[in-house]
């Protein structure tokens, strides 16, 4: 929730009168973005294509994010549009309204896209070309990206139910349901797809292992446990996406902790003190999470001790990073996309794909990174390849690990 002051948690409750705090605006965070720096481009990055896809997220708080698969790169609209793009220019394969306010996906294997709704409303078109397969309804916002795990696809729900059903009919083959804390943020992480089994973060810090077949848990455990006096300090929500490498799962909770989770037990490996919700990503044997003050830092996976922070973008609503080649890339609240050296975390170069807030975690696929603003302003951006790295890096933090 980018880490604003509890005051106006306090104050979104009290407006609410529900158990759910919304992320609010995030230009209503009272802490001023760090200004941009005069900034002299060491690396080139070119601007492929750009294009209006759709109405973006109709100023909401939403999952959608660009998904590429079988040579098509597909969007979706707050307001129902979903589209198939030529990642190559960005032409217009198919587009299709499917009339509901869409707020998690699209996820997709290639062949068909899942999409959910604030509604509560599953939809399943074709990836060729758009046709509907079927809607089913289900018990909860979705504000997270479905997954497609062979016959089944797999949703987190806002209140924290995670639901399998029939890819080719959506029926409900088996519900999770687990109870949520008292106040939780208005969020939810997405499931990561290992093996036979979907892990997903839930509310309180806690990640669960579900059996794809029957839904049943293979282990649940606390990594990020709440700390604090009252129920707002104590909000310990796991909203960022699991990452998965090899036989660990790697997760961040927003007034909490950054760990390691063994995939086969449930065992916490290793955790340390690190607020965090937009999100992380692993590449290279190194893993690079946003913090909740927007700052971006490197880790070492085998103990979470830290590489290097780089905190001159601190309070500019910084989505979670992009790797690509040797980079490192965030879009942020005004339309910018910054590339920082993934070795020692310099700003390299910055580039504008928009006017609006970037919220999507940027897509990086063949040399190419894919960013859709919340103003449904969707770009393709090429980057050329970063220079030697120079000098000390931007910050060696403490490992301070627990």
């Amino acid at each position: 929730m980018y880490g604003r002051p509890l005051a106006l948690l306090s104050l979104a409750l009290l407006l609410t009168g529900c158990s759910y705090i919304p992320w609010l605006n995030r230009e209503e965070d009272p802490r001023p973005p760090t200004p941009l720096a005069e900034l002299t481009p060491s690396l080139a990055v070119t601007s492929l294509w750009s294009r209006e896809a759709g109405k973006g997220t109709v100023g909401r708080q939403l999952a959608l994010a660009p998904a590429l698969a079988g040579g098509r790169l597909f969007v979706a609209d707050g307001r129902g549009r979903v589209m198939a793009l030529s990642p190559t220019d960005g032409r217009t394969l198919w587009e299709r309204e499917t009339g509901l306010p869409l707020s998690g996906g699209p996820g997709t294997e290639g062949t068909h896209l899942i999409l959910g709704s604030i509604s509560g409303e599953m939809v399943a078109l074709t990836a060729a070309d758009g046709a509907e397969l079927w809607r089913a309804p289900i018990e909860g916002e979705v504000l997270s990206v479905p997954r497609i795990a062979g016959d089944l696809v797999v949703v987190h729900t806002l209140d924290d139910s995670v639901y399998g059903l029939e890819l080719a009919t959506g029926a409900e083959r088996w519900r999770y349901s687990y109870p949520p804390p008292v106040l939780t943020l208005r969020g939810s992480s997405s499931p990561a797809i290992v093996a036979d089994s979907a892990i997903v973060g839930l509310s309180g810090g806690r990640l669960v292992s579900l059996e794809l077949t029957s839904g049943v848990p293979l282990w649940e455990v606390t990594v990020s446990p709440p700390r604090g006096r009252s129920e707002l300090e104590r909000i310990a929500d796991i909203d960022a996406d699991p990452v998965v490498v090899g036989d660990t799962v790697f997760v961040a909770a927003y007034n909490g902790d950054l760990a390691a989770v063994e995939i086969a037990s449930g065992s916490v490996l290793w955790r340390r003190t690190l607020s965090a919700h937009a999100g992380l990503t692993a590449a290279g044997g190194v893993l690079y999470v946003t913090d909740d003050d927007d700052q971006v830092w490197a880790a070492d996976p085998a103990d979470g001790a830290g590489i290097w922070k780089q905190e001159q973008l601190r309070w500019r609503r910084l989505t979670a990073p992009a790797v690509i080649g040797d980079l490192v890339a965030v879009g942020d609240l005004e339309g910018f996309v910054h590339w920082l050296d993934r070795r020692d975390g310099r700003i390299l170069a910055r580039t504008r794909v928009g006017k609006g807030p970037i919220r999507a975690q940027p897509l990086a696929a063949d040399g190419r990174l894919y960013v859709l603003g919340d103003d449904g302003m969707l770009a393709a951006i090429s980057p050329g390849v970063a220079p030697a790295a120079t000098g000390a890096p931007a910050e060696v933090p403490a490992a301070g690990d627990r």
